[in-house]
């Protein structure tokens, strides 16, 4: 795992090894701990961003650059 720093000094650390594809490129969990016990959202890797957020059904998306994850499973019912 990658240590990496908030902009308010957290560290927080990534993993390449858990990743989500996007539209424009993975996004990569990111967890509290060095140990992957905490896990604390997802890092874009298409413009390095921490601000993410993912929704109920499992999309994911980069509030920064756009970058999409469509939820894996989709039909009329989710809407």
């Amino acid at each position: 795992m990658d240590a990496i720093a908030t902009d308010s000094g957290e560290t927080l650390y990534v993993t390449e090894a858990e990743a989500e594809r996007g539209s424009k490129g993975p996004f990569l969990v990111v967890y509290e701990t060095d140990d992957g016990d905490d896990r604390w959202g997802f890092y874009c890797s298409h413009c390095n961003s921490l601000n993410t957020a993912m929704d109920s059904m499992g999309r994911i998306k980069c509030n920064d650059c756009g970058n999409i994850h469509k939820a894996d499973e989709w039909d009329a019912a989710h809407e």
